[in-house]
């Protein structure tokens, strides 16, 4: 079954979306359609006894091989390829489930390479749950929702909204009278297999975040789990999907409807256009990763998690919400007997004590750096204000990765008191030119001149890459972590955290208000010093080649090329051109923070 149409939702209707929804808050427009009725669900959750999976066996045999106490394996998925490759071979190595969940899901070559991978899985046996967020599901790319009506498949959409299926501008002018719901999302992205090996960060699925595009590429960046924090990436799973929010995709579409939409093509027709596209794609020749040289890292972690209840509850003519609990609540994962200290879900009380070494052998430094800031960070209510409990954990050193990098009140308090420390802060963000959401950069750009009074050292995505920096730069242990190979515009998506050289945070968050108050995310704190390390040169690389820093002169603001680079110096947004410096100028002071 071809699930292909060669398009992705541009930054132009992004722009409109955003437009409608600045519009409706200045209007007071908060009224919400009606939803279907919620048809009978039936409760789901991961597989009981993944140690009993080849993939569960390969895990254990590498632990035991890597002779080491911890249970929980990671690796950085530096790059597209690596992030294509390794879900790829998920999907093929997968023999009891495959859950999904997402943001967004792209109608486009890669993605039908990867939902047909999908649909052979689930013919063979293999249980199949996609969850996707319903901001996304129209217009072309509400063909993915055909993956409901594939037998061993079960679809939710998570917050669903009202509205014609069948333009993406209609969709998004339709929010105008949901606006309340519409403009809050589940921002999760994760790709788990037999509840065994998982995959997290800021990676949605379509050819542009595969590097498959031949401009207009994002920059991302996974990190790979293996053993006992998969079990808590799937409770979190679990807890989304059995929650009220999220709807059986027969609810709000059928799918002869969903036939009528596409484009006028016979089945074959429709079929012969996907297999073409898929082999033509820069993602065509790519084979699966081999699991079996995964380099994985042995570490604590924890899982943070935002609660489905951070989203308003359905509509009133929907069943009551009895599958979620507030962001405040407690909860208690499912016990895991072979690591009940390496991962938890926020928010989750816990006693430190739960992170003591085995009787006999001493603390390790990456158990000591966790147990250091276990307690502050999983008090909060939300991931981003455990992220800023991290921060004020930090005694040295702070890097943050944010491409949509928005600061609220909470988080310019909490710099502030870093800097008051003596704590070296460093932010890579986008620049402008490299923004596909400009309106954001308005946001970030509000509050520059105030970070870098406060000594906060600011680095700006450049826009333009060429080959060498495109494959030379955030080296992975698994690859690169790249945009696009070859002189073509890069996007920065990538989400991370580096603090103290020894605790790596990889998610789906950004830092803004937006991620803070709204979006429901997800992230993985790690405790290693290896990892922290590989990070940071990562980091380190991009800034001292990919990235402009700025800097407060008495002259005004100056955007300083890399050391040895051919750019020069700039003193307005670099390789921005002048209409959209305009349009920001213009349309940036209406925008307030907390929708950015």
């Amino acid at each position: 079954m071809p699930f292909l149409l060669p398009a992705r939702f541009g930054r132009a209707r992004r722009r409109l979306a955003l437009y409608g929804l600045l519009c409706a808050s200045a209007l007071g427009l908060t009224a919400c359609g009606s939803l279907p009725p919620m048809p009978p669900r039936t409760a789901s959750t991961a597989l009981a006894a993944p140690q009993a999976t080849p993939l569960g066996q390969m895990v254990q045999n590498q632990r035991q091989a890597a002779g080491t106490r911890y249970t929980s394996g990671f690796t950085l998925l530096g790059g597209a390829q690596a992030a294509f490759t390794s879900r790829l071979a998920l999907v093929q190595a997968a023999t009891q489930t495959l859950d999904l969940q997402y943001y967004a899901i792209h109608a486009d070559a890669s993605t039908a390479r990867l939902l047909e991978a999908l649909v052979q899985a689930a013919q063979r046996g293999v249980r199949v749950r996609v969850l996707l967020d319903d901001f996304h599901g129209a217009g072309k790319n509400a063909q993915v929702m055909r993956l409901a009506f594939v037998p061993g498949i079960e679809m939710r959409m998570f917050n669903p909204l009202t509205g014609p299926r069948g333009s993406t501008v209609l969709r998004a002018l339709s929010t105008l009278t949901d606006f309340q719901r519409a403009q809050q999302r589940m921002h999760n992205k994760l790709f788990i297999a037999d509840n065994s090996i998982g995959i997290t960060g800021g990676r949605n699925l379509g050819d542009a975040y595969f590097d498959a595009l031949d401009s207009d590429n994002f920059i991302d960046l996974d990190v790979m789990a293996a053993g006992a924090a998969v079990r808590q990436l799937s409770a979190s799973f679990d807890r989304y999907w059995n929650d009220a929010r999220a709807y059986p995709v027969s609810a709000l579409v059928s799918e002869p409807e969903l036939l009528r939409l596409r484009a006028h093509a016979s089945e074959d027709q429709e079929q012969a256009l996907v297999q073409a596209a898929i082999s033509t794609s820069k993602t065509a020749e790519l084979q699966p990763m081999n699991l079996q040289s995964v380099p994985w890292i042995w570490a604590p972690a924890l899982v943070l998690a935002d609660a489905p209840g951070k989203i308003p509850p359905p509509p009133e003519d929907a069943p009551p919400d009895t599958g979620s609990a507030a962001a405040g609540d407690t909860a208690t994962p499912p016990a895991d007997a072979e690591d009940n200290h390496a991962t938890q879900l926020l928010p989750i009380r816990l006693q430190p004590t739960q992170e003591a070494a085995p009787r006999g052998q001493p603390t390790s430094p990456n158990r000591q750096a966790l147990r250091q800031v276990l307690a502050p960070v999983v008090g909060q209510d939300n991931v981003v204000s455990g992220l800023l409990a991290l921060i004020d954990q930090a005694s040295s050193d702070i890097l943050i990765v944010s491409p949509y990098f928005v600061p609220g009140d909470d988080m310019k308090q909490a710099f502030a008191r870093a800097r008051a420390r003596g704590i070296r802060l460093r932010i890579l963000t986008n620049s402008l030119a490299s923004n596909d959401a400009p309106l954001a950069h308005a946001g970030y750009a509000r509050h520059r001149l105030a970070l870098l009074q406060q000594g906060i050292e600011l680095y700006e995505l450049r826009s333009l890459q060429d080959g060498r920096v495109g494959t030379g730069t955030l080296r992975g242990t698994a690859g690169t972590i790249t945009g696009s190979q070859g002189q073509s515009r890069a996007m920065l998506h990538s989400k991370m955290l580096v603090l103290d050289h020894k605790l790596t945070v990889v998610g789906s968050m950004n830092l803004d208000m937006r991620s803070q108050l709204q979006n429901t995310e997800i992230a993985l704190l790690i405790a290693s010093r290896q990892l922290a390390q590989e990070a940071t040169a990562n980091i380190e690389a991009t800034l001292q080649e990919a990235a402009w820093r700025v800097e407060d002169t008495p002259q005004g603001m100056v955007w300083r090329a890399p050391a040895g680079s051919d750019w020069g110096d700039r003193r307005s947004e670099p390789d921005a051109s002048l209409p959209l410096r305009l349009m920001i100028q213009l349309i940036g002071p209406l925008a307030p923070d907390h929708l950015l």
